[in-house]
């Protein structure tokens, strides 16, 4: 007597094994026509541009080309999800510090900000800080409009994001002193001379 399970039991295990996996944010960022020179004339298809994340700081993008639409969306989801990365943010809401970041003709600079800001930023890059979930930071782009470009230099951005943890680590210090002359700064009292100036 086999005791190999029924196709519905192996149906119902990978139903649940897809439910289990994390829920992922998508946005579809670009999508495009593009078209290639063949012999007969030309041959069109269409290239897509998509961000995915968790919205807990994981982020990925991926590019994915196809004769419909919906294939080259689902490549490119799938390929989103093969290079995801993780980004450390402050209090899970805004980046540690400010970072600029460049690709190709893309040049952008992301700011940090307080409670209360919002996601300051357009198209491409906006779409990036909803999937990975910021929710107050200010960004410029100061390059190229083109998508592809824009999301690479945002990317090369968060790659240089370093959380204070990890810093002191590589400096063999501690956090608090890693953080303390800044902190001095943030509390706004100098000293001129004689006088206290708050």
């Amino acid at each position: 007597m086999s005791s190999k399970p029924k196709r519905s039991d192996r149906t119902d295990r990978k139903d649940d094994a897809e439910s289990s996996a994390p829920e992922f944010i998508e946005k579809l960022v670009h999508i495009n026509r593009v078209a290639k020179v063949v012999k007969g004339g030309k041959r069109f298809a269409m290239a897509a541009v998509v961000v995915i994340g968790d919205g807990k700081g994981r982020v990925g993008i991926g590019t994915g080309k196809a004769r419909e639409v919906p294939d080259a969306i689902k490549k490119a989801t799938e390929a989103a999800k093969r290079r995801l990365r993780r980004i450390p943010l402050r209090e899970g809401r805004t980046l540690h510090h400010d970072v600029r970041g460049t690709y190709g003709a893309g040049n952008v600079v992301l700011r940090a900000a307080p409670p209360g800001t919002g996601i300051i930023a357009g198209g491409p890059m906006r779409a990036v800080f909803e999937a990975m979930g910021i929710q107050d930071v200010v960004a410029k782009s100061v390059g190229t409009s083109n998508p592809h470009n824009m999301i690479k230099a945002t990317f090369a951005a968060l790659d240089k994001v370093a959380s204070p943890r990890s810093v002191a680590l590589r400096r063999g210090k501690k956090i608090s002193e890693v953080l303390g002359r800044k902190a001095t700064e943030a509390s706004g009292t100098e000293t001129h001379g004689e006088e206290k100036v708050v």
